[in-house]
């Protein structure tokens, strides 16, 4: 199988008329961007980046001015973005409540009320056609829309991609304040281990807010990652948010944009860190079972009113695919089951019921054996069992409801 991941490469240009060259070509390919997305839009959402370029290739070339090469991503960089959201929105259906049931409404790109914007400015450059390294590997050649131009780039953290077992694929080139970035795709084939026969290590994580991540491994032992010092940090930024907010100047706008993507960043980091802590903690051929949380809310009674929206948004999907990724490359496996009834389950004597459950205090009391634990810690317990039964051959694991009687 193949394994991917970004590198970010910082350039180190000449001069100031180099960032001109490539911040005139941002901004074109960008422009280029924004109008193939009105025509996704305007079109019923044709996301064949070919049949595209049959339709708009020569508006593209002539009206931004790009090269033969640029024009083709244009259209590739488009239908990603439009099929990246139509997962995400899949993901995340809308809910409704009738009066007696929730339902829920999957939704699709139809729910865009308006196209993609492609407001920060970036091009998608491909391999030895848009960019190339030469010299012995200390430069890189970048296609501009005038003369090529070439640059050195920082080697830190970087050395580890050039042994020849990375195969390098499409760049984003990209400016941040006043530095230059270019992001490489970078693949490499590993062995695909069988997790029916290979696994090691089966561990049930109990995703959340109060804490970020509750483990429980064969071994019977569970371990917290707190999430109280999040909780701070994203009320920090949500009161700070509400005030830039009541302001409603245009600086106090440039600061609310500064804002999400500094918090953006942070949320990222995070999700990095307790990913790969994870990785690190388990070793290779381990089994991550995670819920599907698809349609899934916390609850968040417990927690203070300006906290409770901001923290539904939190991102567990994010964390998923960190840890999907870094798996693969010691030859682990992450696997989703149905999140029903994990925390209502007693793990000792199987009855199914809500109120064995109490929010108020964390705590899980069964009415039937008596067994008490944490709640997340139940959870955790109730999703590695679900885990264990996908390697021994179930390939939907999941509780069913069970009616307990008494004489």
């Amino acid at each position: 199988m193949n394994v991917t991941r970004t590198i970010k490469v910082r350039l180190i240009l000449n001069n100031t008329n180099e960032s001109l060259l490539l911040s005139n070509m941002l901004t074109q390919y960008a422009a280029a961007c924004d109008f193939v997305s009105q025509y996704v839009f305007d079109n019923g959402f044709e996301l064949n980046s070919n049949k595209l370029s049959n339709k708009l290739y020569h508006d593209v070339r002539t009206k931004f001015n790009l090269k033969s090469q640029l024009a083709s991503s244009v259209f590739k960089t488009v239908t990603a973005r439009y099929k990246t959201l139509n997962t995400v929105l899949s993901k995340k259906p809308y809910r409704i409540f009738d009066g007696v049931k929730t339902l829920y409404i999957k939704r699709d790109l139809n729910w865009l009320q308006k196209p993609i914007m492609f407001k920060r400015p970036q091009a998608d450059l491909v391999r030895n056609r848009d960019y190339s390294f030469v010299d012995d590997l200390t430069q890189l050649s970048l296609q501009t829309l005038g003369k090529r131009i070439k640059v050195k780039y920082s080697t830190h953290g970087f050395e580890q991609y050039l042994d020849d077992t990375w195969k390098f694929g499409t760049g984003k080139l990209l400016r941040s304040g006043q530095k230059w970035f270019l992001h490489i795709a970078v693949t490499k084939s590993v062995t695909e281990s069988d997790i029916h026969q290979d696994v090691k290590h089966v561990v049930g994580l109990d995703r959340g807010l109060r804490f970020l991540a509750t483990s429980y491994d064969e071994r019977g032992k569970t371990t917290f990652f707190d999430g109280k010092k999040i909780l701070r940090k994203r009320a920090y930024y949500n009161k700070r948010r509400t005030e830039l907010q009541a302001l409603g100047t245009k600086s106090a706008k440039r600061k609310l944009k500064s804002l999400s993507g500094k918090e953006n960043r942070w949320m990222t980091d995070v999700n990095h860190q307790l990913s790969k802590t994870l990785i690190t903690r388990y070793g290779d051929h381990t089994l991550f079972v995670l819920e599907d949380l698809t349609g899934v809310t916390f609850n968040t009674d417990n927690l203070p009113k300006f906290l409770r929206n901001s923290n539904r948004s939190w991102s567990f999907y994010q964390l998923e695919q960190f840890l999907t990724y870094k798996s693969a490359l010691t030859a682990s496996q992450v696997v989703n089951v149905s999140a029903q009834y994990t925390s209502q389950r007693c793990p000792k004597c199987g009855v199914i019921r809500k109120t064995n459950r109490d929010h108020s205090i964390h705590e899980y009391i069964c009415e039937n054996c008596g067994y008490h634990s944490n709640d997340d810690r139940i959870g955790a317990i109730n999703i590695q069992l679900l885990g264990t039964q996908y390697i021994s051959g179930i390939d939907k694991p999941r509780f069913t409801k069970n009616i307990i009687t008494t004489a």
